[in-house]
Order: C-alpha cells, then structure tokens, then sequence
C-alpha cells in the first residue's frame, strides 16, 4: 500500500516526487511509501528545448531533462519507487483505499497525484467524469483538464500541471507539482502547514 502513488513522470509528476522525497527525515514522512510511474513517452518534454527556464541551462533537451530528473530521484530519494513502463488504464475506490490499475500490473494506494498532460486522449477509466474543457488553453486546440479545486479533485486526488488547469510552461509545472507535494507534507503532519527546504546552514 502507497501512502502516495504519482501517475506520470513529466515535470510536474517528478517534481511533486522529488519535493516528497526530500522530505524524508522528517518524522511525519519516515514510514510514508512514496510512488511514481514514470510514464513519459508522451510528454511535451520529448519535444522542447529550454532557454527561458530559471535554473535551466540555455539550450537543454526536455528529453535529458526527463532522464536526469529520473536518475535525480533514484541517487538522491531512492526510497520513492519508480514503476517503469507501465500506463495506467483505470483508477477504483475512494479515499483512503485505491486500486489503481496498469497495462502490467494494479497497486493500493491512500493518495493519488495525477500528473498526466491535458490532451484530450485522456482516458483513464474512473477519472473520465471529472474532465473538462482546459480553462486556459486556446479552444480550437481542444486541451482539457479534470474538475478541481487547488490542484485537489476529490478526497485523496489530486491533478497537477497543464492537467490542472495550468498553462503549458515548465516553471509552472515544476510549482503545480511541488504545491501539491506541500499539501500532502502537510496531511501527513496532521494539517500543519509543512514544505521541505534544502539549506547550507549548519
């Protein structure tokens, strides 16, 4: 059983992972298990190339920029697992008992982070009805996005990125995800507003 399963390995999807991650020394995380499937074929990262992204070097490949974020989380967090090559079809159940369900394999899990870009493929089966037109995208470019307040759909669902109602931007995912990451440190620690901060204070 997950205490968080993260579905897509795009921006948003490890960022969120990564955020979790670091925040692991802290009590309240300690015996939380952390999941990702990093489904990434096809994110909009496969296709760009960087020169406006803070911290970005000018010039860098959304596709190296997915495999490093990968190989980031694995050196780094290596208590948060990574599912390879697997597509989620079908999420069941109500919070705090999912079944979310892959092309290979099906997982338990309390929380769910759905971090899967706005086409209007979409089709993960229990999740379809929370689909609506994206907000903010160009009409005739027929985006969607899933029902939600502050990145939450429902009790244990949460949606991050362009999924989210966000505008495609890699700065935007990258805090799409990492402010749901901080509310759900802050679940963990009994509503009591938490984040996880890197420092080089002693």
């Amino acid at each position: 059983m997950f205490d968080v399963l993260i579905i897509g390995g795009g921006v948003s999807g490890m960022s969120c992972a990564l955020v979790l991650g670091s925040a692991h020394k802290k009590p309240f995380v300690q015996d939380k298990k952390i999941g990702i499937i990093t489904h990434q074929k096809t994110s909009s990262l496969q296709e760009a190339i960087f020169y406006n992204a803070y911290g970005v070097s000018p010039g860098k490949l959304g596709s190296d920029l997915l495999a490093e974020s990968t190989e980031q989380l694995q050196e780094l967090y290596p208590h948060v697992t990574q599912i390879e090559g697997e597509k989620v079809m079908k999420v069941t159940g109500t919070f705090p008992n999912f079944t979310v369900t892959t092309n290979k394999n099906s997982y338990q899990t309390k929380n769910i982070v759905v971090a899967i870009g706005y086409s209007n493929t979409f089709d993960v089966e229990g999740l379809v009805h929370y689909v609506e037109p994206h907000k903010k995208a160009l009409a005739e470019k027929q985006r969607i996005q899933l029902k939600n307040e502050d990145h939450k759909v429902t009790d244990g669902i949460y949606v991050v990125g362009t999924l989210a109602g966000w505008r495609s931007q890699l700065a935007i995912a990258a805090g799409s995800g990492a402010a749901v990451a901080t509310d759900i440190l802050t679940l963990w620690n009994n509503g009591i507003s938490s984040q996880s901060h890197d420092s080089i204070k002693k």
